[in-house]
């Protein structure tokens, strides 16, 4: 038990349900319209789609070679033998199919038959969530490595997730919520970003060409900053933009943890020491769904 809780990778969670948690304060926030057993669904999707990914990337990473002697981060369930490549593969088909399932019965439980094109829509994409989160490292050919990783995660951690989180609760699109879904999605990428920061030296040695390899240490610093800025200017604009109460303002209150995120970016030495970094910004990056979707809620009571 001990061994697939390491591999599920538990902490990675709340940054996956953050876009669940943005999705669906837009869609009561549009529509005042909050299904709970629609949330509750979305929730068990994403954790499991995030299981899946995280198997995959243990899977893949030790098919791959990544996950050689210069590894810095956290100790994985293939490589250190915890657990067989071949138990690790059959966890995989079986998370596969129940984040299906789960999928199906949501889109089910929104549209019916009644809706089929939505319907059909919603499924291709779901599949496609599935494909994505194996794909990432396992298998031949992994995007992963070709360096697509932040594209992907931006996608479906940010524009997918939100705007189809909300579309699933409330039936509406706004164009505007692009911007909350672009904010929470860079966070994101920035979390993958100092990831691959830390991993530098292991991934280039396996060949994996990942963004960070592509573009040197140096770059990725500036890259890094460039998405945190972006996301933090994207969530002002929608406020103001809507012309919030003040309280909507909020997730101004993570500002210190990105000031103090990007000291260490900047002048860390040694790219082991960005394993703190990477923990503190994926809990930066909650911490703004949860203030975001708080400010938004009570804002709308003239606070």
């Amino acid at each position: 038990m001990k061994a697939w809780l390491l591999a599920f990778r538990l902490r990675t969670l709340p940054l996956s349900l953050s876009c669940i948690l943005i999705g669906s304060t837009l869609a009561w926030d549009s529509s005042e319209d909050f299904c709970i057993y629609r949330f509750v669904l979305l929730v068990v999707t994403t954790v499991l789609l995030q299981i899946l990914s995280n198997l995959a990337n243990d899977y893949g990473d030790s098919e791959n070679g990544a996950d050689n002697l210069e590894r810095i981060g956290p100790d994985r369930a293939v490589q250190s033998g915890l657990i067989s490549k071949s138990s690790m593969y059959r966890a995989m088909i079986l998370l596969a199919i129940l984040s299906f399932l789960s999928g199906l019965g949501l889109i089910y439980l929104v549209f019916g038959f009644a809706y089929w094109k939505q319907l059909l829509f919603f499924l291709v994409l779901g599949v496609l969530a599935i494909w994505s989160a194996i794909k990432y490292t396992a298998g031949r050919n992994p995007y992963g490595y070709s360096g697509f990783g932040d594209l992907f995660v931006f996608m479906f951690f940010g524009i997918v997730g939100v705007l189809g989180t909300n579309y699933l609760m409330s039936q509406n699109f706004f164009l505007e919520h692009t911007l909350p879904a672009i904010s929470i999605g860079l966070f994101s990428v920035a979390v993958l970003n100092l990831n691959n920061m830390r991993d530098f030296n292991g991934d280039k040695s396996a060949g994996k060409k990942t963004m960070v390899v592509r573009m040197g240490i140096k770059n990725a610093r500036i890259y890094h900053t460039a998405l945190l800025f972006v996301a933090f200017i994207s969530s002002i604009i929608y406020v103001a933009l809507l012309q919030k109460a003040y309280l909507a303002y909020l997730f101004l209150m993570i500002c210190p943890m990105l000031i103090f995120n990007l000291k260490a970016v900047w002048s860390v030495v040694h790219l082991k020491d960005l394993d703190g970094q990477l923990k503190l910004m994926a809990l930066t990056s909650f911490a703004y769904s949860v203030l975001f979707s708080i400010g938004l809620i009570f804002s709308n009571y003239g606070l």
